[in-house]
């Protein structure tokens, strides 16, 4: 079919638009605030295969693993097992995911009895049962500790809401009224994307539509191959570390080996190192969502991120290591710290070569700290905070302070939010001053924010990288300094791990300096 190039581009914004949508009314309608003011959460539609063709402006390290979620879905649920008004709800890893906090709510959208799009709404429940409140359990062996399981099963259908469902998931969580109004969002996120797709296609007939998004796929082929044949040929190598879990818990390495072969490449990454003994494991879905985030920043091109970009690369990973750990391993930590090695790896693999395109290590890590308050009733109100840092220095600049980098993209709580919400009050929020690493251009600085606990309890978990192995610097540039988390408790001040599990008492302060990032370029002779 011969497409008009215009129309094309109309239907490509009005697919991305839609996904924005979906966005607007899950931050609009979710009772948590881990979704509403942090905005940990990610819209997409596919074609009625599966591939990726619209994402909203939400979380990258989310948005890379739906391109493999809805093929993954049609292999255990076929497509003509679905009917119009039906939506799914399921968090396997198994299933092109992520961690298990991570649950997708899935509405297949019906044109003339066809399944012409799915609309995908991913969002990270604050809690979702398991050992620890937040479900982030630093010692889990397997995801079993982590975690409740879901498998594809139908929350809804077009006479309304599942209840049995609901309520299964209801008593399986520690802040049931919360659940329910996220995922409620959720479906009604969904719901705003499928009248969009319909007016689409609508509007420009159903044979259009569907030959438009097999377009988008070709296009966006052609712009990675024509990217990939500008960069030299060549084998290029890198590797960085997590702070711990390998073996006697040393760091673990992310190796990358990159071949680049004409308008192809391929991320082979082999070569990192074994499962890990804590939860920083991952799934290969996610290493497949930073391959191709880092790719996209090689080509040097704001190309729109598809199923076609994925098709010249090669991405392999190895069963039994970290990012292909088996089914059964805690996942937790992986999805943004483990992700973000991977980035890393491939940044320093190839800082040789396009220098121009990279900046220096940041703030990699979502610098996790999870308060979990009991209720009188039983259930838990529960805060995950996330905190940014400083960005690496590029090659015509400094880095920026105080922001996320490469694969996140959430917001801190703010103050007001929290002390209106939770038996904390916010003491301090600050720069740290000089975090940034020295050269030519310095690296921008992390943040500092103290919180007092004014419970009589409060459960705490930490899920922070760069503790020990701090940002890099690039070019002769210097490192930015690490993370640090501390507790001062009557008057004594003592060091918090970045991956634990603890019980605070009231009138506790825990204080997180986040990592600044790495300097670019060396620093000129006085």
């Amino acid at each position: 079919m011969k497409l008009d190039p215009f129309v094309v581009e109309v239907i490509r914004h009005g697919l991305s638009a839609a996904a924005e949508e979906m966005s607007l009314v899950m931050t609009r309608s979710a009772r948590s605030p881990l979704l509403r003011e942090a905005g940990d959460l990610s819209s997409a539609i596919t074609d009625g295969r599966g591939g990726l063709v619209g994402q909203g402006r939400d979380i990258p390290i989310h948005l890379g693993a739906m391109a493999y979620t809805i093929p993954e879905l049609l292999k255990v649920v076929p497509a003509d097992t679905l009917n119009d008004g039906d939506v799914l709800i399921y968090n396997l890893g198994a299933l092109g995911g992520n961690h298990l906090n991570d649950v997708k709510v899935v509405r297949p959208v019906f044109v003339d009895g066809e399944i012409v799009a799915f609309a995908v709404s991913l969002a990270h429940w604050p809690d979702i049962g398991g050992t620890w409140p937040g479900s982030y359990f630093a010692k889990a062996i397997d995801t079993f500790q982590e975690a409740m399981r879901i498998p594809p099963v139908l929350i809804a259908t077009a006479a309304g809401v599942n209840a049995a469902v609901m309520q299964l998931l209801k008593v399986n969580v520690r802040d049931p009224k919360a659940c329910e109004g996220d995922l409620l969002a959720q479906i009604a996120a969904t719901k705003a994307g499928e009248r969009r797709i319909v007016e689409l296609c609508r509007e420009h007939g159903k044979p259009v539509f569907t030959a438009t998004q097999s377009r988008l796929h070709d296009l966006s082929e052609i712009e990675m191959r024509e990217a990939l044949r500008a960069l030299p040929d060549g084998v290029y190598k890198g590797e960085d570390y997590l702070d711990d879990g390998g073996v006697n818990n040393a760091p673990a390495r992310i190796h990358v080996k990159i071949t680049i072969a004409g308008d192809e490449a391929t991320f082979d990454l082999s070569g990192s190192c074994d499962r890990v003994s804590n939860f920083c494991n991952t799934t290969p879905f996610i290493a497949r969502s930073a391959v191709a985030y880092a790719a996209r920043i090689m080509s040097g091109r704001d190309m729109q991120q598809n199923a076609g970009a994925l098709r010249p690369l090669t991405i392999i990973t190895r069963p039994g290591s970290i990012l292909e750990p088996g089914w059964n391993a805690s996942v937790a930590a992986g999805n943004h710290e483990t992700s973000m090695r991977i980035v890393d790896a491939v940044f320093r693999a190839m800082q040789d070569t396009i220098p121009e395109r990279l900046s220096a290590g940041g703030a990699t890590t979502a610098g996790v700290l999870f308060f979990a308050e009991p209720r009188q009733d039983g259930s838990w109100k529960m805060l995950y905070e996330v905190h940014g840092g400083g960005e690496g220095a590029r090659h015509d600049r400094t880095g920026v302070s105080a922001t996320r980098v490469h694969l996140a993209n959430t917001s801190n709580t703010p103050a007001e939010v929290i002390e209106a919400n939770y038996a904390i009050r916010v003491e301090q929020q600050a720069i740290r001053r000089e975090s940034g690493g020295t050269g030519k251009y310095c690296g921008g600085d992390g943040v500092v924010r103290a919180y007092r606990i004014l419970a009589p309890s409060m459960h705490l978990t930490t899920c922070i990288e760069r503790m020990v192995i701090p940002p890099f610097g690039m070019q002769g540039g210097g490192p930015g300094k690490p993370c640090r988390v501390s507790l001062i408790r009557q008057g004594q001040n003592v060091a918090i791990d970045g991956k634990s599990n603890l019980v605070l008492q009231q009138g506790d302060v825990v204080t997180i300096e986040s990592c600044g990032g790495g300097g670019y370029g060396a620093e000129p002779a006085e």
